[in-house]
């Protein structure tokens, strides 16, 4: 009950409501209209004056920086990085910031978690890639983002890949499907590198798309769960196809199929390939599509903003496919970088992008987060014991290369099975078993009691009560407490005639129970 009225008394004053909009004003965001920076915010600005909606303030430095931190590379920064952060005075400091977040090893972590959802990297059913196969498939897919390969580079080689499930990793886009029919591989492409639903489409385009994989072949070897993918060189006649866009084509006996279907799709000026992948982009890190879902395209689901999709793809292009150069052009908008408290009630504030969208923390940096913060670990499990799925319980969650492997909170907080590679299938929502998990489980309790971290953390403060206050605000909510929030732990403390152990502990309890540690804002 005690934990409880703390909480209640510091929520009610970092949580906005009427009238409170000076007061939030400081630890949120500050004064100052929306400036044009890029041809992203030109988009975006231009689209709000079109509808009369007005954006948002720019969002305060200590807001930023958790954002990024947490967008960018899935975990939240250190204490101290925030103080050198909020202390620097510098011009381009946000700039800076992003540039470095984007060549920390977290990046490559966090980002091949995003691909391996859509990839549907996992080793039990239903996809059965086995586990062989998936330390080699993750161990592609980081290393491409790490490197910053073009991205045209690395979708026609899914496309074309033939060999070795384990000598050739990318083969494993052929076989990381329920079916490995010619209409099923065609779902696969579609939905993953085209952002449309395949079974939506009407028989005759699906059945000419098909086409091109209708001599993809499998062949097991005698090494165990091995699988080479591969041209069938049986077939000998022509093969009679239809791209997407209805053009029909007829490939000679000898040349592969997914060359071809490759060849037109890489194409800079082909609708199917560059919006699908910055619209994905968008999506992850500023919370919904400009065409949402990002793989629903299609007519009747046309984008918010076709001019910041349109200029968002030919950036990429004339970036010559570098995905890092349109994650720093949007991370370095002004768009981005808005606060989260809208200033305009029009209907379609939200999908204009008239402010940042806050939303709850992925599981994997949810409980990567809960860790860091306690020094606690976490242990995680497989339904299926096979060789290669025993982690260690101090690997942290967004390292995880297998869709199988899993624990209890990833489970309960919405982390994808990755069965289909839908964006649906990751579920940010926050429900009722999550608060109870977070509010009363013993894992939690416990992981905040028993935490070294937190002791070592305010060993040093106690003497300075303010000082641990500001310790535990710096870790969880990477900000300075306001000095309203300080005045009521200090009440609180006194109140209850608690230790200050016990202050300390129930301070955690409250802040992580908090939304805004609990969400991305």
């Amino acid at each position: 009950m005690k934990k409880a009225l703390l909480a209640i008394a510091l929520l009610s004053i970092s949580l906005p409501g009427r009238g409170e909009e000076q007061r939030l004003a400081r630890p949120f965001e500050v004064e100052g209209g929306f400036v044009a920076r890029n041809v992203v915010d030109q988009a975006v600005l231009a689209a709000l004056r079109k509808n009369g909606i007005e954006p948002a303030k720019a969002c305060s430095d200590a807001v930023f920086l958790r954002r990024a931190y947490v967008d960018v590379i899935g975990t939240l920064p250190t204490p101290r990085e925030v103080i050198a952060f909020l202390q620097d005075r510098s011009p381009g400091k946000r700039g800076k910031l992003i540039d470095a977040l984007l060549e920390r090893d977290e990046f490559a972590d966090y980002w091949a978690l995003k691909w391996c959802d859509l990839l549907r990297v996992k080793s039990e059913f239903p996809i059965n890639l086995w586990p062989n196969a998936v330390q080699a498939y993750h161990r592609w897919i980081h290393d491409a983002i790490r490197r910053n390969r073009p991205y045209d580079h690395l979708a026609r080689e899914l496309l074309t890949a033939s060999g070795s499930n384990f000598r050739v990793p990318a083969v494993n886009f052929w076989r990381a499907y329920q079916g490995r029919e010619p209409t099923a591989l065609a779902h696969a492409v579609a939905l993953t590198l085209m952002g449309s639903r395949f079974d939506r489409w009407p028989e005759a385009r699906r059945t000419g798309m098909a086409a091109f994989f209708s001599r993809v072949a499998f062949k097991r070897t005698t090494e165990w769960k091995e699988e080479i993918v591969f041209t069938d060189p049986s077939a000998t006649g022509p093969v009679r196809a239809v791209f997407p866009n209805g053009t029909e084509v007829q490939i000679d006996a000898g040349r592969d199929p997914r060359r071809v279907f490759a060849d037109w799709l890489v194409t800079p000026d082909n609708p199917w390939f560059t919006r699908i992948i910055v619209n994905r982009i968008w999506a992850w890190l500023m919370g919904r599509g400009v065409v949402h879902e990002p793989d629903d395209f299609r007519p009747d689901n046309p984008p918010s903003n076709p001019e910041l999709l349109e200029a968002l793809s030919k950036e990429l292009v004339l970036s010559g496919y570098d995905l890092r150069h349109v994650y720093r052009l949007i991370l370095n908008s002004s768009t981005y970088q808005q606060s989260p408290i809208p200033r305009s009630d029009h209907p379609e504030a939200r999908s204009l992008f008239a402010h940042y969208i806050v939303r709850r923390l992925d599981a994997e940096v949810l409980i990567d987060a809960l860790c860091s913060i306690t020094g606690s670990t976490e242990k995680y499990w497989s339904a299926v014991p096979e060789p290669f799925t025993f982690i260690p319980e101090d690997n942290r969650s967004i390292a995880l290369a297998d869709g199988s492997i899993t624990s209890p909170f990833l489970e309960m907080f919405g982390r994808p099975a990755r069965d289909t590679g839908l964006w649906s299938e990751r579920n940010n929502g926050f429900t009722g078993a999550q608060r109870l998990h977070m509010l009363n489980s013993t894992d939690i309790q416990t992981r905040i009691e028993r935490s070294w971290k937190l002791r070592a953390l305010l060993q040093g403060a106690r003497r300075n009560p303010r000082r641990a206050i500001q310790t535990v605000y710096l870790l969880i909510l990477s900000r300075q407490p306001t000095p309203a929030e300080v005045a009521a732990v200090e009440k609180y403390g006194r109140t209850a005639k608690l230790n200050p152990k016990q202050v300390a502990d129930d301070l955690v309890w409250a802040l992580i129970n908090s939304k805004e540690f609990l969400y991305a804002h």
